[in-house]
């Protein structure tokens, strides 16, 4: 029995303090038997004995600490696999059949002349792991559901090409256009899972690196939401992701695990492919990459299984009855398991298990050929599947299997574990002939020497290919497969909207409540408002949205199991197992992932969802912005609203808060449609554009981006006669000077059009200019349209030369212009060279800051005054006004005193 200073003062996971001993005896005798056990058999074997007890304790529903790592061996014992349904010969050979096409259509595309490139070692590595979920698991969408959805491993893409293509899902066309989507279509394919560019073949884009673990956690999750809310039966899907080891350092791979653990998603697994590697060198050299996930997927609340070894090792691990392998096994760092695989069983011989007597006695019966075959869990069908079903038949969990395997598996030794093997995209004719020997292959030396290599079918009717489309024909057809089966929404009309054109009257209220109110008169509608999905980071206070709480109710698969504690409020917080609102916690990216997941409902289910995304301006494209790419390469449709938006309106939460940009950011996505909205008028007819251009009988896919604010303002009613088709192309003239001489334009958009106003009135009531208000409800949209005539004009020359709307509306109006906005100038400034006229901007470039709105306009130089003061500075640019009133104006409005500008509603805070 240890004594009292042999103890350990602290052992973290031990006893409560608290908990006190009721019997000290018993107590002891359990602590002496495993001293003894320690003295008498080793520490091995009663570490043994105590995990099995602590699996006994959980076999019998007695509460233990989970362990944060197991020993590093496979999860499922040799004992618990499953009998394999499938033919093994004939699945290893549609498999070698595959591994050589992928590898062939790659090193086609680094020819002399295209070098292209593309990856060859990613799916040398996984192509076991999909070969398996080919064969026995992906549901397919014949069935008139979803089917399974499955987020491949976007370097593994060859692989998925090069089984359609046995398929004859592809063509050898279609494999020697690999990365060439222009020169080679119709036949091109594109170098990653990429739907916007095959909308008939990939899913889910994933080479971006992170963005297939969220996305598939919340595409799962939005799986259940719409099992709950009765907008479509996903009891039958299961999402899989198959994901890198590398790429699991992505903050967006392990940020957002909680919430699949917290809402029990038992129809998620994730397939980690641990070959070792990132793109040019060892995940993990020091240390080992699969316990170090074990461990963190564990605490997250994941079902773990580890897929470590191939059956070669099982009579080995037999024989380990005092656990020297296991414990070989578990202090091997990962830099040294990478070595092995490039070394030959000599080395393995006497490095592995060398040094220890009784490891070396467990292969002296081996080859040195034999145990440089151990091999690795991941290219073992029958292992793979028994983890594969595990993970499907587990219930209350997500699941991640952790494969082991070999990068670059079955290329060769220039290939398989190499650091370089990521880079290496084309194969000898050495290469390809030992490769082609490793895999059996009918192909002759001739072949391989004389041009490029071939790629190679069994033929239409061999039992290969006739057993691949039965086995797909048993799971419900093809996959990957893209279909959208859902038909146009019936639409509200005019009078959903009539309320919102009506204004404000008296009432003070900001672009956001504007939507809101909007909202909820859509949400109303019969048809149209169980589909809208309403989602926001942990601010749905702050937007005003709180109003839905009563009736929309948050989602929570569990209910509310709490009392509120605002329950006594009428807006008190609700949730509801069928509740319609997505509150994602303080989690940008998870929204992002939610709006990706319900915007492409549409495709994926055939049920079209209406996502309904606001945050924080400056929190959205600038944080998420890959995420907002991944959106449009998914054609998913939606309204993403950047709320608190502009630099100078949110001015007391400070720098971090000062959006002046994203409407930049935004013009850079070609599938964004981004509008700056300044009345509630605006809204409704941009609303109701986007819902018919991504709803309608003719939808497009593309999603709406409306950037409101949060400073309160009187919302004038909808003027008569009022141009609709401006407020849809970016700009309408809102306001005609009506006194002064001297004319002049200026030109505004969403909290900047009332500066405009004012400015309009000041010019004419102290300068004798006569302005016109223009709202430019959509920059970005302006010169979308305009570049599109130009790139027309520039390839039809002999035709009728285009003229951008903007040239065409501004036409009759007599400059200068002078823009203004409360963004930085590069925003207005995208349509300077199509303005008819004399064009200047101002905005709000540089750093934000805390401070009054007033003060922070007035520092930009865009607030009436500002504005006052660059219209005469073009006019007297032009001669039009004498240059001595620029000074007079600087001193009359005291321009260059910040603090003299009236502070206005507030700082802005949230």
């Amino acid at each position: 029995m240890a004594s009292g200073s042999d103890r350990n003062p602290i052992i973290i996971g031990g006893l409560p303090s608290q908990v006190p001993d009721f019997d000290p005896e018993e107590t002891q005798e359990w602590l002496d038997s495993l001293d003894a056990a320690v003295d008498e058999r080793g520490r091995e074997r009663a570490r043994y004995l105590m995990l099995r007890l602590i699996e006994r304790a959980r076999e019998k529903r007695v509460a233990v600490p989970e362990m944060r790592s197991t020993d590093y061996v496979n999860t499922i014992p040799t004992r618990a696999e499953p009998f394999f349904p499938g033919n093994e010969e004939i699945e290893r050979k549609i498999l070698n059949a595959t591994r050589w096409n992928a590898a062939v259509m790659v090193s086609r595309a680094q020819r002399p002349g295209i070098g292209v490139g593309g990856h060859i070692a990613t799916f040398a590595s996984s192509a076991s792991l999909y070969d398996v979920g080919f064969n026995h698991f992906f549901r397919g969408k014949d069935e008139g559901d979803g089917g399974d959805q499955v987020f491949f491993q976007g370097h593994a893409s060859p692989g998925i090409y090069a089984r359609a293509f046995l398929l004859d899902r592809l063509s050898e066309d279609n494999l020697d256009g690999f990365r060439q989507e222009k020169s080679k279509a119709p036949h091109g394919l594109s170098s990653y899972p990429h739907p916007r560019l095959m909308p008939d073949f990939w899913e889910f884009p994933t080479v971006s690196m992170g963005l297939g673990p969220i996305g598939a956690i919340y595409q799962a999750r939005m799986n259940r939401y719409m099992h709950a809310r009765d907008i479509a039966d996903t009891s039958k899907s299961h999402v899989w992701a198959f994901l890198g080891d590398g790429e699991m350092d992505e903050p967006e791979s392990l940020g957002q695990l909680t919430i699949a653990a917290r809402e029990g998603l038992d129809n998620l697994t994730f397939v980690v492919n641990c070959n070792l590697q990132r793109l040019d060198g060892p995940v993990r050299g020091n240390g080992k990459v699969i316990q170090e996930l074990e461990s963190v997927f564990r605490g997250a609340g994941w079902n773990v299984i580890k897929l470590i070894w191939d059956r070669t090792w099982d009579p080995l691990l037999a024989q380990d009855r005092d656990g020297i392998l296991v414990n070989r096994m578990n202090t091997t760092p990962d830099g040294q398991f990478q070595t092995y695989a490039t070394e030959s069983g000599a080395y393995i011989r006497d490095h592995f298990f060398g040094d220890d007597q009784r490891l070396r006695a467990m292969v002296e019966g081996m080859t040195d050929d034999q145990i440089l075959h151990l091999g690795r869990g991941g290219h073992d069908h029958k292992k793979i599947y028994a983890a594969f079903k595990a993970a499907v038949e587990h219930k209350g969990q997500p699941t991640v299997i952790l494969a082991k395997t070999v990068k670059g598996w079955t290329l060769g030794p220039n290939f398989e574990g190499r650091n370089a093997t990521h880079q290496m995209k084309k194969l000898t004719v050495d290469d390809l002939k030992g490769f082609r020997d490793r895999l059996h292959l009918p192909i002759s030396d001739k072949e391989l020497e004389s041009g490029a290599p071939p790629y190679y079918h069994p033929g239409r009717d061999s039992e290969e290919i006739q057993y691949m489309h039965d086995r797909r024909l048993g799971l419900g057809g093809y996959v990957p497969t893209r279909v959208v089966r859902s038909k146009p929404l019936a639409l509200p009309g005019d009078k959903t909207y009539a309320t919102v054109k009506k204004g404000s009257g008296q009432q003070s209220i900001a672009t956001t409540m504007a939507f809101v109110r909007l909202l909820k008169d859509l949400m109303r509608d019969k048809e149209l408002g169980r589909r809208f999905v309403l989602i926001a980071p942990d601010e749905y206070r702050t937007f005003g949205m709180d109003s839905f709480f009563p009736s929309a109710k948050i989602y929570n698969p569990l209910g509310q199991q709490y009392e509120s504690v605002d329950r006594e409020l009428l807006l008190a917080y609700k949730e509801s197992p069928t509740g319609q609102m997505l509150h994602d916690g303080i989690s940008e990216a998870g929204c992002t992932a939610s709006l990706i997941a319900a915007g492409s409902a549409y495709a994926t289910h055939g049920e079209p969802l209406i996502p309904v995304y606001v945050f924080y301006s400056m929190f959205g494209f600038q944080r998420t912005g890959d995420q907002f790419w991944q959106m449009s390469d998914q054609l998913a449709r939606g309204f993403v609203l950047g709320a608190t938006a502009g630099r100078t309106t949110l001015t007391g939460e400070g720098l971090q808060h000062a959006d002046g940009h994203s409407q930049l950011l935004a013009s850079t996505n070609p599938g964004c449609v981004a509008y700056d909205p300044a009345f509630g008028f605006e809204i409704a007819h941009i609303v109701q554009d986007g819902l018919r251009r991504m709803y309608g009988p003719d939808s497009e896919d593309v999603f709406y981006y409306l950037t409101v604010y949060n400073e309160p303002i009187q919302h004038p009613a909808e003027p008569e006669n009022i141009d609709a088709e401006g407020i849809i192309k970016g700009v309408y003239r809102f306001s005609e000077g009506t006194s002064g001489s001297i004319p002049a334009q200026i030109m505004a958009s969403g909290v900047a059009v009332p500066w405009a106003v004012e400015a309009q009135k000041i010019l004419a009531e102290e300068w004798n200019v006569k302005a016109d208000v223009w709202s430019a409800t959509s920059w970005n949209e302006l010169r979308r349209e305009a570049v599109a005539c130009e790139e027309y004009n520039l390839l039809h020359p002999e035709e009728e030369q285009r003229v951008p709307y903007v040239t065409r509306k501004l036409a009759g109006a007599q400059g200068p212009f002078v823009a203004v906005s409360d963004w930085m100038r590069a925003v207005p400034d995208q349509i300077a060279r199509w303005v008819p006229g004399t064009y200047q901007s101002l905005g709000a470039d540089g750093f934000g800051f805390a401070d009054t709105r007033g003060a922070a306009r007035r520092f930009f130089h865009i607030d009436a005054q500002s504005i006052v003061v660059g219209v005469l500075t073009e006019l007297a640019r032009e001669g039009k006004v004498d240059r001595s009133v620029l000074k007079q104006a600087i001193d009359r409005y005291q321009l260059l005193d910040v603090s003299a500008a009236d502070p206005g509603a507030a700082g802005g805070d949230a």
